[in-house]
């Protein structure tokens, strides 16, 4: 527990000079100076809201969508997943639904920023809800979700919020409605006083003769059988350019299998990048810029990453 200078005590874990290789789904990336690993919501906000203002703040779900250079991270990094996980059902109101009740109108799914976001598609489904099934497909949390408008199967994030829940500095939250916010293939772009997102309210409607649900198992078996598993990746490394897969025109420039250090163009799906046991974040790195450079010279097609890549390099990494 930290002592806080107001004399409170956080229940959260703060951590010094944390290997994020621990927390991201590549399995590599430097330290940071801080990362804090809060116990619920309430003691969140009153972490941020004992940081200094000019304090860097970085957040992380599963670690699924970023990679960190080896250098790290300087400030403070805090890690939602296993700590926001409130998921329920709740009136127009606000209060909490019975998940076999009747679906009233204005009825939606609240979740927080931690929840899987395999978990809130499941919920969805128990519930006999449509319109989250998409979720089942995107390998990381709620709030990753929404800081980049992740999407699977056709869907996307931000065309299913109701409402997000932003926090900004000294722990104050407030509530955005979509029409507030720049959302588009991949891209979020926030008000300036949201230092972060930690909840959001998802429109839903009934699945009433189940179609909906078949149509996300179809989907999961289809994945099983055409994306690797059992090896650390990011999922989908790049965007799809318009009217095209980036999967295909890596497997038409001859990269699927290619490798750089520790890290290699899966040889099952060309668009994700799968690294093994002593893989640097400069060899996803180096990799990520082969497959543009290769993709561009035999296509003429510039492909955009869809991972976010943060911190700084080791010092001689270029």
């Amino acid at each position: 527990m930290i002592a806080c200078a107001d004399r409170s005590i956080l229940q959260g874990r703060l951590e010094y000079d944390v290997p994020l290789s621990r927390y991201t789904s590549w399995r590599v990336g430097g330290p940071a100076d801080r990362l804090y690993l809060p116990a619920d919501r309430a003691d969140l906000l009153a972490f941020i809201a004992e940081l200094p203002a000019e304090e860097p703040l970085h957040w992380i779900g599963l670690g699924s969508n970023l990679l960190v250079r080896d250098g790290g991270l300087r400030g403070t990094v805090i890690v939602l997943h296993g700590a926001l996980n409130t998921l329920h059902l709740e009136a127009a109101d606000g209060s909490p639904l019975a998940v076999d009740a009747a679906l009233p109108v204005g009825a939606r799914v609240y979740a927080e920023a931690g929840v899987h976001c395999a978990r809130l598609a499941k919920f969805a489904e128990r519930a006999a809800l449509a319109g989250l099934g998409f979720m089942a497909g995107i390998p990381g949390t709620v709030g990753g979700a929404l800081a980049m408008n992740a999407g699977a199967w056709g869907g996307e994030t931000w065309p299913a919020v109701d409402a997000v829940e932003i926090v900004q500095r000294g722990g104050t939250t407030r509530w955005l409605l979509p029409d507030t916010v720049h959302f588009a293939y991949r891209e979020v772009r926030l008000p300036e006083d949201a230092i972060g997102l930690i909840a959001a309210r998802f429109k839903v409607q009934a699945d009433e003769d189940g179609s909906h649900a078949a149509a996300v198992r179809s989907q999961l078996a289809r994945r099983k059988a055409t994306q690797p598993v059992g090896r650390p990746s990011a999922g989908s490394t790049f965007r799809n350019p318009e009217g095209d897969f980036a999967a295909r025109l890596i497997e038409a420039a001859g990269l699927k299998g290619y490798r750089m250090g520790g890290a290699e163009v899966s040889a099952q799906h060309a668009n994700f990048i799968l690294t093994s046991e002593g893989a640097r974040a400069s060899d996803v790195e180096r990799l990520i810029a082969h497959i543009q450079h290769t993709v561009r010279e035999r296509t003429g097609v510039a492909l955009q990453p869809e991972v976010r890549v943060v911190g700084e390099p080791l010092e001689g990494q270029s």
